[in-house]
């Protein structure tokens, strides 16, 4: 299964993010921001890829301040 993962400009974005995604019962997971995606934040958060259009109108709706939404 291919995953995606946000990246934040800070943690307290991230954090907020797990809990509006974790809400609706998304199958999502904080972890470490991957080396190969630069960010100001340590932290990104993955989630499956399938879902996309989904959780971008999540942060949309909830206005989340996001650095990128990449591919795995």
């Amino acid at each position: 299964m291919k995953h995606g993962v946000v990246l934040f400009y800070t943690t307290s974005s991230a954090m907020r993010t797990e809990k509006l995604l974790e809400a609706k019962a998304f199958n999502i997971k904080l972890i470490p921001t991957p080396r190969q995606f630069s960010s100001d934040c340590g932290v990104a958060l993955r989630f499956d890829w399938e879902q996309l259009e989904k959780v971008k109108e999540v942060l949309d709706t909830a206005q989340v301040e996001t650095d990128a939404i990449r591919e795995m």
